[in-house]
This record gives structure tokens, sequence and C-alpha cells, in this order.
């Protein structure tokens, strides 16, 4: 395609808007950790492929290894400025972990957050539940539920995340709902079996985005689908555009050794078209005059 062509076809044309949306366990996320140089650039690059980003695994006692990477964050492409909303310390013993939101805070706000009240201590580290602002008016909120399962519980933490959808979706009367994260939802952890006897699966308007034969694991040795995305409400599910793990290891060229160094699990990801394709715009002055301009090359004589 010629310049002008390729112009006019971008003034003409207002391609879909995606939104990316991830989940990530960073794999015991400490100051010291995100202190060595490669760890940090990659993860840098990880979070800057997100407009929200849920990392999961946050270790760090010190509070200063998260704002040393939105610092780092902030400064790498200039596709921010990024913000964060960190829960509290969540576990049951003197292991804790926190969940964090990284999020793009041009393109979403939060609205509202809250730790899920877990009554009957089912979850190792209970849910902390927000819902964004999205740029969009198909959809213009959407609720994010991000859990890590402990390998011990993980059919009961998951059933249990389906009574978290419901309070939720009560809580906002919204059922567009976005549960994510490391679920542990596979091999030694949950047979395929239980897996499809979780109510997250037999009651209807459950959308598995990450599919069971999805490997999350960085490891050679293993092919299992850990960390999920589960989508429900209809207007969710009509921008779904696509979904996936992210394979950081190839897309960056890291050996297995350098990519455990970020962490064993690739982060998983999905892409909601919150605009139209080929939604023609009002044209502006501005650009009728450049296309006036450009009229000789887009139609030469004969």
């Amino acid at each position: 395609m010629h310049y002008p062509t390729a112009l006019l076809f971008l003034i003409l044309v207002n391609g879909a808007q995606a939104f990316r949306i991830c989940a990530f366990n960073a794999q015991r996320l400490t100051l010291a950790k995100v202190a060595r140089e490669q760890v940090m650039d990659t993860l840098v690059r990880i979070l800057a492929r997100c407009d929200i980003m849920v990392l999961q695994e946050v270790v760090d006692s010190s509070g200063s290894a998260i704002p040393l990477l939105l610092r780092e964050l902030n400064r790498f492409d200039g596709s921010g400025p990024y913000s964060t909303l960190s829960s509290p310390q969540l576990g049951r013993s003197t292991y804790v972990e926190t969940y964090v939101y990284f999020y793009r805070s041009h393109k979403t706000q939060v609205l509202s957050s809250y730790v899920y009240d877990d009554e009957d201590d089912v979850f190792a580290r209970e849910p902390f539940v927000a819902q964004f602002s999205l740029p969009s008016n198909v959809l213009p909120s959407l609720v994010l539920v991000p859990l890590h399962t402990t390998p011990k519980a993980v059919e009961k933490e998951l059933n249990a995340l389906y009574n978290v959808f419901l309070e939720v979706s009560q809580h906002w009367q919204s059922k567009d709902v976005i549960l994510l994260g490391d679920f542990n939802a596979d091999c030694a952890s949950l047979t395929k079996k239980r897996l499809d006897k979780l109510e997250l699966r037999t009651e209807p308007g459950f959308h598995w985005v990450i599919a069971d034969g999805e490997d999350t694991t960085v490891r050679a040795s293993t092919h299992c689908a850990y960390d999920r995305i589960v989508l429900h409400g209809e207007r969710c599910r009509s921008l779904l555009h696509t979904a996936a793990a992210f394979d950081f290891a190839t897309s960056f060229q890291l050996t297995e050794e350098e990519a455990l160094n970020i962490s064993d699990h690739y982060p998983v990801e999905v892409e909601l078209k919150l605009s139209q394709a080929h939604s023609v715009q009002p044209l502006s002055l501005t650009v009728l005059l450049l296309l006036s301009l450009l009229s000789p090359q887009l139609c030469p004589a004969a």
C-alpha cells in the first residue's frame, strides 16, 4: 500500500481498540528478585503488554519491590502512566502473599475494591476484587476476581469461587465478571474429571478462555494449564478477541534457566475489543485539508 493510501486508510478507518487484561504468578516476588537487572527488565516488558495486570505471589516484606517495579515500568516505553492497587497481605500463617493490580491509568481507573469476606476460611488467599472503568460504550465497567489457590485444596477453593462470583455480581448488579489467576486447575492438582464437575464448569454462562490443553508452565518437563481466565456476562463475551498464555521465554529469546529466574509460570491474558472495527469517523477540518493536499497523489492523472 502506498503511503498516501495507507494514511487515508488510517484516517477513515478506526481500528478496533484492544484492551488486554493479564494475570501472572510471578513466583515469590521479592525486592531481591526485582533488584536483579535481567529480572526487572523482563518483568517490565511483560507488564507493558497489559492494560491491567494482576500479579500474584508477591511476598515482599519490605514494601519496596512494587514501587521500584512501577517506577521502571513508567520509565519504559511511554505507554503509561501506570498505577497500582495492592491488597493487604493475605494468608493463614507467617507465609503471606499480596495481589497487585498494575493498570494504565489513562485508559482505566479503579472504581471500587475489597477483599472478599471469607467467613468460613475456605481460601488460603481470599480474592481481592476490583471494579475497573473501561473506555467502552458497550461495557463501561468490569469486575475482576483474582485467585491464587493452594494446591492442597484446589477443588474446594474453585467451587467456593462460584460463591464469590454470586456475591460480586449481586454487589455491583453486574454479570460482567472475569475470574483469573493461578487456579492450579490441571495435572496432579486437579484431574480433568474433577475439573468438569466444578460449578464454574457446570453452571451456564462461564467461558473458560484458557483451554484445558494450554501450557502455562515454563519448564519443558511440565505441560499444565494451571493459570486460567474465566469470562462471564454477555457484554464481556461479545467483546472477546483473543486469549492465550504468553510464552515470554520464546518471545524474549530466553533460555529455560533464564526464564525460570522470572517465574515458573507464563502469564495468561485476554484481549477485549472495545470498539468496532471499520467504523467511519467524522472528518475534522484539519483532516479534510490534509486530504485535499494528498488528493493529487491519491488520484494521479491517467
